[in-house]
């Protein structure tokens, strides 16, 4: 079963970390820490730690609550990918490497990590050669304020959604990786209101410090809007006074690869870290917004998220969603889990959001998509000729010549604030067809979007049915979505083999470990008979 109860899961996890309290040469080490603060080290420190050593910490505070973890000292062998003596940092569990948060050895500390739930699991690794001084680090839980490195995240008041203490300041600084922004997005606001946002409030500043550009100050009951950094680190500032309080804020933060705004024509992106597997525990946003009158056709290129719920067959887990706007109030168009070959689908406005959605455990590969922005193009038609319309501030980067109908013998004029063909059906490669018992009159228009040496053209179907003077236009093709498909289904395969013998090996791996667990539970049941037969005897 997916879903474990929690006690049986700390339960398990601590017989794995016990197992790992001996390191190959007897040292003890690693533990399960479970006090609202402590401090932990390598072994030896601040002497030089052993060889062939392996240890691991378990962080496990209240549930609902968080913990910092910050390190004092920090010293383990170099290389440059860390694989000889390194440190883990995992955001849960450590069975799951989609919960990796990073990797570290050499001399530069870690930065403070935030976990985004109450379990944080730290791996230490000594190889057979070369020694140094190790680390030392100290964590606490319910932190009111921390530094965040998450890809995503939330933030709330302390204690939300009770109402939040007097006297309260809290600071977080949100770090992503450097040329990036974050996105900061508000679910929930109620704060003590006053003129001037004097007494309860949240600020926001552009940096990591209050000497930043101040961006924002709210207080009252209005959610603040969307807001957006012009560097990688954002600080949020919540203070409250000595009496009257509210339920306070839940805020959520986006940053890096997992959040994005796209406005070209065209375009592709990913899941993080795609095609290795995603992070767990995230939520991403990408929007994809163009000029007004566009509609978006979003090409599936590959998907591969966890599987559905096998109690409720729906997408409860990890999930892509596409929303029919800007913001996930907007229609939604689907949403999908597991493996599946989807269809393109196309907005009826100028802004689509794809949101990912991922828990705490089982990662996979995620999702590739192409989009490409449908012109709006309006035709129309008589029983002679052909009539075809595009706003010139749609396409305001093209010359007229530049779309064309048929040939590029008959380019678009620019009449008023529109390009514009008139043609007749005997011209500008225009031909009649039977399509379902019906005579039709079919051309192509072409739009040229190339650049350099880089072409681009994109193709629409304008179509008249002339008795019925009834008109209609469809994108056929774009360079980039037809040969990006066909890359989709060549990885696809080659994932699906890997992916066959991956699922074996972890069927094989968990038959071994039931076995042994089966096997401790026995062990420790045939003891207990003894001991008690040993009392009784006595």
């Amino acid at each position: 079963m997916r879903r474990i109860h929690f006690g049986c899961l700390v339960a398990m996890t601590f017989l794995c970390v016990a197992n790992r309290m001996h390191a190959k040469k007897g040292v003890k080490c690693g533990r399960v820490l479970s006090a609202p603060y402590g401090n932990f080290s390598s072994p030896n420190f601040p002497g030089l730690y052993p060889y062939d050593t392996e240890c691991t910490w378990l962080i496990v505070v209240t549930e609902g609550s968080s913990a910092l973890l910050t390190f004092d000292h920090f010293d383990l062998e170099y290389h440059n990918s860390c694989d000889y003596d390194y440190l883990k940092i995992y955001n849960g569990f450590s069975e799951d490497e989609g919960n990796l948060l990073g990797k570290f050895c050499g001399k530069s500390s870690p930065p403070p990590f935030t976990s985004s739930w109450h379990v944080m699991s730290i791996i230490f690794h000594s190889d057979k050669h070369v020694a140094s001084q190790g680390f030392s680090a100290t964590y606490r839980k319910d932190v009111c304020g921390g530094v965040l490195t998450g890809l995503s995240g939330v933030i709330t008041s302390p204690d939300y959604p009770e109402n939040y203490p007097n006297n309260a300041e809290c600071r977080w600084i949100i770090r992503a990786v450097p040329n990036s922004v974050i996105k900061l997005v508000f679910a929930d606001f109620q704060i003590e209101n006053n003129e001037g946002c004097n007494f309860d409030y949240v600020a926001v500043y552009d940096g990591p410090t209050m000497g930043n550009m101040h961006l924002s100050h709210y207080c009252g009951n209005m959610k603040p809007p969307d807001i957006v950094s012009s560097t990688h680190e954002l600080l949020l500032v919540f203070k409250s006074d000595f009496n009257i309080g509210g339920r306070g804020f839940k805020a959520y933060f986006f940053s890096g690869e997992c959040q994005e705004v796209y406005t070209a024509i065209k375009g592709n992106f990913s899941s993080p870290q795609y095609p290795n597997f995603y992070p767990n525990n995230i939520k991403c946003h990408w929007t994809i917004q163009l000029p007004p009158g566009y509609r978006i056709k979003v090409f599936f290129l590959d998907l591969a998220l966890e599987g559905r719920n096998s109690l409720t067959d729906g997408c409860d887990y990890d999930h892509l969603a596409v929303f029919d706007g800007g913001t996930e109030k907007a229609f939604l168009l689907g949403k999908w889990c597991g493996r599946e070959m989807l269809s393109p689908i196309t907005s009826t406005r100028n802004k689509l959001l794809l949101v990912l959605h991922t828990d705490r455990n089982t990662a996979n590969r995620g999702f590739s998509v192409a989009y490409i922005g449908v012109v709006p193009v309006n035709v129309s038609c008589t029983r002679t000729d052909f009539q075809i319309q595009i706003p010139v501030q749609s396409l305001a980067q093209l010359e007229r010549n530049k779309i064309y109908l048929g040939t590029p013998a008959c380019p678009a004029q620019v009449v008023g604030l529109n390009f514009k063909i008139h043609t007749r059906f005997d011209t500008c490669g225009t031909e009649s067809q039977k399509r379902n018992h019906t005579s039709v009159i079919v051309s192509i228009l072409y739009i040229d979007f190339s650049a350099g040496n880089q072409e681009d053209i994109h193709e629409y179907e304008v179509q008249c049915e002339p008795k019925r003077k009834e008109a209609s236009v469809n994108l056929i093709s774009s360079s980039d979505p037809y040969q990006l498909n066909q890359f989709a289904e060549n990885l696809v395969e080659s994932h699906g083999q890997d992916s066959e013998a991956v699922e074996a090996d972890e069927s094989k791996s968990q038959d071994t470990s039931d076995i042994v667990f089966i096997s401790i539970c026995i062990l420790a049941g045939i003891l207990m008979v003894i001991a008690v037969v040993g009392l009784v005897l006595l």
